[in-house]
């Protein structure tokens, strides 16, 4: 394997992700190969190495492929990208925390109805019901 070119076999191997990662990557704009004078294939550099691990980073940071592709942006164009990476976790972190405060909420209506329902018998759709153990339910 030449150092400086790498097939997407080698870059998946290299960046501990499967093959269909790389061309994935590749659709979407986060990698840009040249290609192989002599066969045409696509070849990736170390450069790509570093963006798909930087890719997973951030990816387990909560970032998505689209703000990935945004930071890359900024950096092609000569920014910073701290700003914008700020930001971003920042309104990811927001969302993470409403989120778990209403799976609690659900969390705590689920277990209200199981112990409701212990104490409720089956019983048959009537035409008026579906499931009276569902509408009979009160949140409160």
């Amino acid at each position: 394997m030449n150092n400086n070119i790498l097939t997407v076999i080698e870059l998946a191997r290299l960046t501990d992700v499967e093959p269909h990662v790389i061309r994935y990557y590749t659709q979407i704009g986060l990698l840009t190969p040249e290609r192989n004078q002599s066969n045409g294939y696509k070849v990736y550099s170390q450069h790509d190495v570093i963006r798909v691990r930087f890719t997973r980073k951030a990816k387990s940071l909560g970032f998505n492929l689209k703000e990935i592709k945004e930071i890359f942006s900024h950096t092609s164009d000569g920014k910073s990208p701290c700003p914008l990476v700020r930001e971003i976790i920042i309104n990811r972190l927001m969302e993470t925390k409403n989120k778990i405060t209403e799976l609690m909420s659900l969390q705590e209506r689920m277990e209200k109805a199981i112990n409701e329902w212990e104490i409720m018998p089956n019983k048959m759709p009537d035409g008026e019901t579906i499931c009276h153990l569902i509408e009979g339910f009160s949140e409160g």
